[in-house]
């Protein structure tokens, strides 16, 4: 292992110096990866993440299990799995026909899983409802609804919010990208002022504190700066029915262009600067990084509840010196359902390509319709007339 390589004789390492190098060589290895299954794109992103999510599900369940095993609860495990199953399907199903619909209605298995699939989601929950029900036990009814509620409660955490990172990443990549770094930046300089100078209690204003989050908004503003200036971080993923694959090419919108804005009075008068040259984004990237540094810290704290209750220090022994996935993805989770409601709130407007999908799996006469609705009001509005004659 990585402690016993760091490990020399005749010469003694204190722990703290030791914990200290296994963390920091593995999160160099770790943030490395990142920028790995960035380059491969958003596609291997989202199976990183679904991987991520089995891991973490895998992580808490084991736990409930491991206190509980002795009562051998009848297929526990199993319904726990097939639950994780279940909600999988019905959560990627939805995004799949959202975002691609034009490759679903192309596919005729795809078109027919998607015509029913709220039917057929519903069918396999209940399915598994049934089996929980012929499972129960006289002397076990009360702990196998506790369990019950466990592996529900682990669906919502984990899988309900790894499906708002998909979102997030369908959106473009620097909504996944920013928010995760944040995170991580965040979480890195905890450990180093932590480390150096001891730990810092949040219900006190401590300049340690203050520092963490002034860093990690000053590293989330360069970040945007740099990745606002490409397509392929800011554009939506979608799949192009003529090169038939997914793309990420756009013209970028709004919120990814350059833009002047006045300095105050105060600012003015000490740099000497009237305006600053800026992306929109970066404004709504300190809005992410102050998330991030003041609130999500509060889903670790969440997390290290839970495993007091139960005694643990970590919820597995995947990465030597951090604990397990879940340990690392505490903060994550909670950052990805901000993101997704910033998102839907400040940012997301009305998509014209996901319209004009919808439009063109509709019938002929009922696309006519909608044409010669479009056409008089655009010509009621005055805008038709203007479009001929740029056309001619």
């Amino acid at each position: 292992e990585l402690q016993q390589f760091l490990y020399v004789p005749h010469i003694e390492i204190n722990d703290w110096w030791r914990n200290w190098w296994v963390r920091g060589i593995l999160t160099l290895a770790m943030i490395s990866f990142f920028f790995f299954i960035i380059y491969l794109g958003p596609m291997v992103l989202m199976m990183i993440v679904l991987c991520v999510q089995i891991k973490c599900f895998q992580e808490i369940i084991t736990i409930g299990y491991s206190v509980y095993h002795s009562y051998h609860l009848p297929w526990f495990r199993t319904l726990s799995w097939y639950f994780l199953l279940c909600v999988n399907y019905f959560f990627y199903g939805e995004t799949v026909t959202d975002y691609f619909f034009t490759l679903v209605q192309r596919e005729e298995p795809l078109r027919i899983l998607s015509k029913y699939h709220r039917f057929i989601s519903f069918a396999l929950y209940l399915t598994g409802f049934c089996m929980f029900v012929l499972s129960l036990v006289k002397k076990h009814y009360r702990l196998q609804f506790y369990m019950f509620g466990w592996t529900h409660v682990t669906l919502l955490i984990v899988v309900t919010q790894s499906h708002l990172i998909i979102h997030n990443l369908f959106e473009g990549m620097i909504w996944f990208i920013v928010p995760i770094s944040c995170v991580i930046c965040n979480d890195i300089m905890a450990y180093m002022f932590g480390f150096f100078f001891g730990r810092t209690p949040l219900i006190k204003l401590s300049p340690k504190k203050t520092w963490e989050g002034f860093i990690g908004g000053f590293f989330s503003t360069i970040l945007s700066y740099v990745m606002a200036g490409y397509r392929y971080f800011v554009c939506p993923v979608e799949f192009n029915n003529d090169s038939n694959s997914f793309q990420v090419d756009c013209e970028p919108s709004d919120l990814f262009q350059l833009q002047d804005y006045a300095l105050p009075s105060i600012m003015e008068s000490v740099t000497g600067w009237t305006t600053v040259h800026l992306y929109p984004f970066q404004i709504h990237s300190i809005a992410l990084s102050s998330f991030a540094s003041i609130v999500g810290p509060f889903g670790g704290f969440f997390a290290s509840g839970f495993k007091r209750a139960f005694k643990i220090k970590d919820f597995a022994n995947t990465i030597p010196g951090h604990g397990g996935i879940m340990d690392r993805f505490d903060c994550q989770y909670l950052m990805a359902t901000f993101v997704n409601v910033y998102i839907a709130s400040f940012i997301r407007g009305p998509n014209p390509s996901k319209v004009i999908q919808q439009l063109l799996a509709l019938r002929a006469d009922q696309q006519l319709h909608i044409f010669n609705s479009l056409k008089a009001h655009l010509t009621e509005k005055g805008l038709l007339p203007a479009l001929e004659e740029a056309t001619a």
